[in-house]
C-alpha cells in the first residue's frame, strides 16, 4: 500500500475508549479507506476541470479523519468517490466493508415518517416490517429521539432531522461512515449537542469516519487526523495528528492551539492559490 504523505505517521489505533493517543474506540469494528493516486477531471480538453490531483490517503479501521480545505478543493469530491458516487479519471479507491452517507442537508422523505425514513434502508435490503420495526425504535433511543416515530420530518426542529439523518445511516450498519458537513448549518449549541452524540456512538461502536468540514475547531473536535487539502486542484497538502483526550471541547486550550495552526496552514493555501 502507498504510504501517507505528509508529515506525520499514521495514527496509533491502540487508544483506549475515549483517552490515550487519539481517543480511539475501545473496540475496532470500522472498515479501511485507501486511495492511490487517485485523480479526478471533470469535463475533456481546455475546459475541463482538474477537482482532484495525484490524492494518496489511507484510513485505517476505527479512525475518525477530517477533510479540512478552501472551498472547491475538492473535499466533497474525494467523499463520493469513497462512497462509489462517482469513479477517478485514474488511481484506485479501495473500501473495506460497508459505507453509509450523512450530507448537510438530512435530505428526509417528507412523506414518510420519521420511522419511515429510517426502516428504508432496511426495506431495500429485504428485511421483514417487525424487524424494521424495532431496528427504527433502537435507533430513534440511540439518537434520543424516543416517542418521535411517528411524527413527519416538518413537524422536527433542524437538529432533529439531522439526528433522524445520522440514525437513517446507523441502521444501514455501514462500516465506515462518510459525512459531507453534516452539521454546517445548524446553530452553535445543536451542533455541539450533535457532536457529543456523534462522539459517543463513535466510541460505541468504533466504525470509521471520513468527515468533511469548513470549520476547523470542530475537525480538532472530533478528528483523530486531519487532512487538509490544497487549493484546486486538491491535493494532500499536510496532515495532523489529534492526540488530546476525549471528550473535547471546541474552546479547550489544546483544542485551540491546534485550531489556530491548521487555519494558519490553511491560510497559506488560499493565499498561494489566490497568487
Amino acid at each position: 500500500m502507498t504510504p501517507l504523505t505528509g508529515e506525520l505517521a499514521p495514527v496509533s489505533l491502540n487508544g483506549k475508549g475515549g483517552s490515550g493517543a487519539a481517543g480511539l474506540p475501545s473496540s475496532v469494528t470500522g472498515g479501511r479507506v485507501h486511495l492511490d493516486a487517485v485523480t479526478k477531471r471533470y469535463g475533456r480538453g481546455s475546459g475541463s476541470v482538474l477537482a482532484l490531483d495525484g490524492i494518496n490517503l489511507d484510513v485505517q479501521p476505527g479512525e475518525f479523519v477530517c477533510l479540512v480545505g478552501a472551498s472547491g478543493c475538492g473535499k466533497s469530491t474525494l467523499l463520493n468517490l469513497v462512497a462509489d458516487l462517482d469513479a477517478p479519471t485514474s488511481g484506485t479507491v479501495e473500501v473495506t466493508g460497508k459505507t453509509g452517507v450523512m450530507f448537510q442537508e438530512a435530505a428526509l422523505f417528507p412523506w414518510l415518517t420519521v420511522a419511515g425514513n429510517i426502516e428504508l434502508a432496511q426495506q431495500l435490503a429485504g428485511a421483514g416490517k417487525a424487524e424494521r420495526r424495532r431496528r427504527a425504535e433502537e435507533l430513534l433511543h440511540v439518537v434520543h429521539l424516543d416517542g418521535f416515530a411517528k411524527k413527519r420530518p416538518h413537524e422536527l426542529s433542524g437538529g432533529m432531522r439531522q439526528r433522524v439523518a445520522l440514525a437513517r445511516t446507523l441502521a444501514q450498519d455501514a462500516d465506515v461512515l462518510l459525512m459531507d458537513e453534516p452539521f454546517g448549518a445548524l446553530d452553535a449549541i445543536t451542533r455541539d449537542f450533535l457532536h457529543d452524540e456523534l462522539e459517543r456512538l463513535y466510541l460505541e461502536r468504533g466504525f470509521t469516519v471520513i468527515f468533511v468540514t469548513h470549520n476547523v475547531r470542530e475537525a480538532v473536535r472530533l478528528g483523530t487526523r486531519i487532512v487538509l487539502l490544497t487549493s484546486r486542484p486538491g491535493r494532500v497538502a499536510e496532515e495532523f495528528s489529534v492526540d488530546a483526550e476525549r471528550p473535547r471541547r471546541m474552546d479547550d486550550p489544546a483544542t485551540s492551539a491546534l485550531s489556530v495552526r491548521i487555519t494558519e496552514r490553511l491560510r497559506e493555501e488560499v493565499r498561494r492559490h489566490a497568487d
